[in-house]
């Protein structure tokens, strides 16, 4: 599913040789799939100047990748409220997603 970006992307690959750059912004969107060994995101620009990056992370390098951003968030000083309260979200999200689903299993009565 497409998801609207509603603030910005830059992506960079550099070659010896040669050089890509991208920018998204808030004309393009996103998506995220989970699929058995990662996450595969893209980033989705249309129109005219048409363009796609993608990338599929295991859930190891995810969880590396993960654990930096912290680090950095940790080390970096505060953010202002309107950032820090929309990563808390999502933050929070993503733990609840990742916490065991139990199914309620009905009781039984002994006979």
């Amino acid at each position: 599913m497409r998801k609207p970006i509603v603030d910005g992307a830059e992506v960079s690959i550099d070659f010896p040789d040669k050089a890509y750059f991208g920018t998204f912004g808030r004309s393009s969107g996103f998506s995220i799939d989970r699929e058995d060994d990662g996450i595969a995101m893209k980033l989705i620009r249309g129109g005219e100047d048409k363009r796609v990056a993608a990338f599929h992370l295991h859930y190891y390098l995810l969880a590396d990748m993960i654990a930096e951003i912290a680090r950095a968030m940790k080390s970096g000083g505060q953010l202002d409220d309107a950032h820090r309260e929309q990563l808390l979200s999502a933050s929070e999200a993503l733990v609840a997603a990742l916490k065991p689903h139990h199914k309620k299993a009905g009781k039984h009565k002994k006979s």
